[in-house]
């Protein structure tokens, strides 16, 4: 979520490679101190490891890294949550949600980064966005009626996604209350969905579509921040 611009399909180096287990690591260890090492109990942490599992994260990782998110290791995870806005180029708006142990690095960092672009000040381009409890999950029902499925599940909104991993699944996002983001994820788990992602998530109300000539140079931006180390999600406008 947060991140469809991106280009399907794209080489990853080793680097790159390196740059994303540290990111699935660093999310496995916040969903485990934020609701507890079972993944049974936790459907952001479940989300987080089938995640890591599906990028090849070696098993002891993820499991040393749900250990010491949970605090069982007896070593301290200080990740705070910093939020900035503003534009890339073209206007097309843009959040980021980075998780850091050191604000002094991350916030001119960022800085840089945006001088492509806009940063805005807080409250300058969350009001293009609604703020959402956001599940992606699977099923091998193709037959299922996804509207009832998000009703009895308690979700306001459900929409089909493209299901590459799993092309004889239907596979849809399901959109509800922050609130209720734990118990909707529980209810599709326990109705035989495979929830693949259960996360807050800025889903903006109108779309940007720009003209394909300017599309590569604001991929290119989206691109350099999401390789930051200390961003978690970006969250754009364009479709």
């Amino acid at each position: 979520m947060g991140a469809q611009w991106k280009q399907k399909g794209r080489e990853i180096s080793a680097l790159k490679r390196g740059q994303l287990f540290g990111k699935l690591v660093k999310e496995i260890q916040v969903a485990a101190k934020s609701g507890g090492p079972d993944p049974d109990l936790n459907p952001r942490l479940h989300a987080a490891i089938e995640t890591a599992k599906k990028q090849s994260v070696p098993r002891d990782t993820i499991e040393r890294s749900v250990k010491k998110g949970a605090g069982l290791t007896g070593e301290q995870i200080n990740y705070e949550l910093i939020t900035y806005e503003g534009f890339a180029p073209h206007k097309v708006p843009v959040i980021v949600e980075c998780l850091t142990d050191n604000r002094s690095r991350t916030a001119p960092e960022i800085r840089v980064l945006f001088k492509q672009g806009q940063l805005g000040a807080p409250g300058s381009v969350t009001w293009m966005f609604q703020h959402l409890g956001v599940v992606e999950a699977q099923h091998p029902d193709k037959t299922l009626d996804l509207e009832t499925v998000a009703i009895e599940a308690g979700a306001q909104n459900v929409e089909t996604i493209p299901a590459d991993d799993a092309p004889d699944h239907i596979s849809a996002r399901f959109l509800c209350d922050r609130t209720d983001l734990d118990t909707v994820s529980k209810a599709l788990k326990q109705a035989g969905w495979a929830v693949t992602a259960s996360e807050m998530s800025y889903v903006a109300k109108n779309h940007v579509e720009l003209p394909a000539a300017q599309r590569p140079e604001v991929v290119e931006f989206l691109t350099a921040i999401d390789e930051h180390d200390d961003v978690h999600r970006v969250y754009t406008a364009l479709t």
